[in-house]
């Protein structure tokens, strides 16, 4: 993920403007993330600048899981994205004793 240091927030107008520009795709799935791909490339900026240029750029940088952390915090009032923590890599509905349990069936 490249660096940055503001997730900008966007209006409720500039969102649904990114919305309608992707509601012609089909595929809920590609819709979705088109959306949220575009929802990155405009609030996030490294030195008041944006990060991504493209969709392309952005989907070939980003993990499906740092979108979703950026996403989150940018839906928390965005602002400077802090530092990752263990806590966030880590599945909150993983239950490791259950694991342990299906591991040795």
């Amino acid at each position: 993920m490249r660096e940055m240091d503001e997730l900008r927030g966007l209006t409720a107008g500039r969102l649904l403007e990114l919305w309608r520009e992707t509601r012609g795709i089909e595929d809920p799935l590609e819709r979705v993330l088109l959306c949220n791909v575009r929802i990155l490339m405009e609030a996030c900026r490294f030195q008041g600048k944006r990060v991504y240029g493209s969709e392309d750029e952005a989907l070939a940088d980003l993990t499906g899981r740092e979108m979703e952390r950026l996403l989150r915090r940018l839906s928390e009032g965005g602002g400077a994205p802090g530092p990752e923590t263990e806590a966030e890599e880590k599945n909150p509905e993983f239950d490791p004793a259950r694991f342990r349990v299906l591991e040795g069936a």
